[in-house]
């Protein structure tokens, strides 16, 4: 392999795990937008939301070099996904619907925000520890 192939290779391997963290983070900012009440998932955070998501994916496209045709095909098939998870999260609560009444969806969704305030209290905001790993193991 000449240097030339190894450092495409590299860039791919670098750039990967950019792309998809992009890829996925809508659904992430979706579920949090939810989980705080935002239902309909509009309103003047979503939008900055989805402004500053569309300013990062398209500085990683550059990064890649991406070219405009597959900018547009890769916005296309983000598109096409966000709206199919939308779909099945919909379809999703009208199951969960079926199952449970009010007041046991109420319930679960209280048991949910009581796990996972318990969980940032202890991993930290973004779900890491706060840097003292000795910690843990000596609570327990």
């Amino acid at each position: 392999m000449n240097v030339t192939s190894a450092r495409k290779m590299s860039i791919r391997q670098l750039f990967a795990p950019a792309l998809l963290a992009i890829a996925i983070a809508p659904l992430a900012f979706n579920a949090q937008a939810h989980s705080h009440g935002d239902h309909d998932g509009q309103g003047p955070d979503r939008e900055r939301m989805e402004e500053r998501m569309e300013e990062r994916r398209q500085e990683v496209y550059e990064r890649a070099d991406i070219s405009a045709e597959k900018q547009a095909e890769l916005n296309e098939a983000h598109a096409e996904h966000r709206e199919a998870m939308q779909a099945l999260r919909e379809e999703h609560h009208e199951r969960v619907a079926e199952i449970l009444t009010e007041e046991e969806q109420e319930a679960l969704r209280n048991a949910m925000q009581e796990a996972h305030e318990e969980y940032r209290d202890k991993h930290g905001k973004r779900g890491h520890h706060d840097g003292n790993s000795d910690d843990s193991a000596d609570s327990e």
